[in-house]
């Protein structure tokens, strides 16, 4: 199935799972995600990826040999989990897991729904 995007909208939400992932920074695709108002209830993962990119300074601070290896698994505050999922509504969303921290206050990263997409 392709999807093509319909809105971008990067916006927080808030997420519960039946069972809490193991792992807080890298978490399991959640059950659920209430966005403005509603709660979406997710009945089908249709894709999952991560970007562990590093950008702006953080993409300088590293030694390459260390840069490389993050690359692929993360490291400290730096990467996100992508989900693809379908909703109980029939609608399309990617939501992500960001795992940089927002202050030193709230260091457990914050989730998004990155956009909605209109299944072909």
């Amino acid at each position: 199935m392709k999807e093509t995007p319909l809105h971008f909208l990067d916006q927080p939400i808030e997420v519960s799972f039946n069972t809490p992932p193991t792992h807080e920074k890298s978490p399991d695709c959640p059950d659920r995600f209430a966005w403005e108002g509603q709660t979406y209830q997710v009945i089908e993962m249709l894709s999952s990826w991560s970007d562990f990119t590093r950008r702006g300074r953080a993409a300088r601070n590293m030694r390459p040999v260390h840069a490389e290896a993050a690359s692929t698994r993360g490291s400290l505050n730096v990467g996100r989990y992508y989900f693809r999922v379908k909703v109980d509504s029939g609608r399309i969303f990617d939501v992500y897991y960001d795992r940089a921290m927002k202050n030193l206050d709230e260091r457990k990263g914050q989730w998004f729904v990155f956009r909605e997409l209109m299944g072909a």
